[in-house]
């Protein structure tokens, strides 16, 4: 049987009445410039996350997964169903790329000064520049953690942080997919030059051969979707998160998703596994 993402059954999934995701009530609800976590203490979100639906289901979720498993449409996914705020690192360092140098943190200032040598930011810096955004974890109507932690020792500094405030992760969600697949899906991506639009040359291929649909530009492969650059990314991110899972797994919180199907279905499949904790039951690994 396929599952498929109808809004009668997601809702059943998780034991709560939610809107749909195009309602526009939730959805006004729902905007949040998260100005405070792309930008640091020193700002304020317009507005707080829509958080629980009801008292008491304040959902906490750290997502990994490795490049190409979609782990980024699943976070978007989960962040309007679920009311969470979507903390993304990797949205914190395009943001201070475009901020000048007198408006970063010190951290900040760190980590883009790495990332412009194209080097891999340190873990230190790295939390710092979590720290600085500790309320963001601590005091919200929950969140969805994607792209940190990415090591043990990130994930063992969070766990001390959110133990001082007596706050406990819901479940980390671990997708996974076949390293040929992720081949499939990453070689196979063409970018436009001039819009970005994305199109894969067998599963969403352009109407006319390396030529946009929106604007007709000249599509290319980035160099990161080359199959020798996928390589060399899918073995640094076995050997940083190997240790990782174990940890998340010896806490009986790792929540294995295989990463197969539609973005609807691979949606469906994830709710399902939410729903015990839902029901205050744990989670069977």
């Amino acid at each position: 049987m396929v599952v498929t993402a109808s809004h009668a059954r997601l809702c059943d999934y998780i034991g709560v009445s939610i809107p749909l995701k195009n309602d526009p009530v939730r959805n006004d609800l729902l905007k949040n410039d998260r100005a405070t976590w792309l930008h640091g203490s020193a700002a304020e979100c317009s507005q707080k996350s829509l958080g629980a639906p009801e008292p008491g289901y304040v959902w906490r979720l750290v997502l990994l997964g490795a490049p190409g498993v979609g782990k980024g449409t699943q976070a978007e996914l989960l962040t309007k169903r679920l009311g969470a705020c979507h903390l993304s690192t990797g949205d914190v360092f395009r943001a201070a790329s475009k901020q000048r140098d007198c408006d970063q943190s010190p951290a900040m200032k760190a980590a883009t000064d790495y990332m412009r040598r194209g080097q891999l930011v340190p873990d230190s810096i790295v939390w710092e520049m979590v720290r600085e955004r500790s309320d963001c974890i601590l005091h919200c109507g929950g969140f969805i953690l994607d792209g940190f932690p990415r090591t043990l020792a990130q994930a063992e500094s969070l766990q001390a942080l959110m133990a001082t405030e007596n706050v406990s992760l819901t479940a980390v969600v671990n997708y996974e997919l076949p390293v040929e697949q992720i081949l499939h899906r990453l070689s196979g991506r063409r970018t436009c030059e001039h819009c970005k639009a994305v199109f894969h040359v067998t599963d969403r291929p352009s109407k006319v051969t390396n030529k946009c649909d929106h604007c007709g530009g000249d599509l290319y492969q980035r160099e990161d979707d080359r199959v020798e650059s996928i390589t060399v990314r899918l073995e640094a991110y076995e050997r940083s998160t190997a240790p990782l899972i174990q940890f998340y797994k010896n806490m009986n919180l790792l929540m294995p998703i295989v990463s197969e199907g539609s973005p609807d279905e691979i949606f469906a499949g994830t709710l399902l596994k939410l729903t015990p904790l839902a029901s205050g039951h744990r989670i069977s690994v």
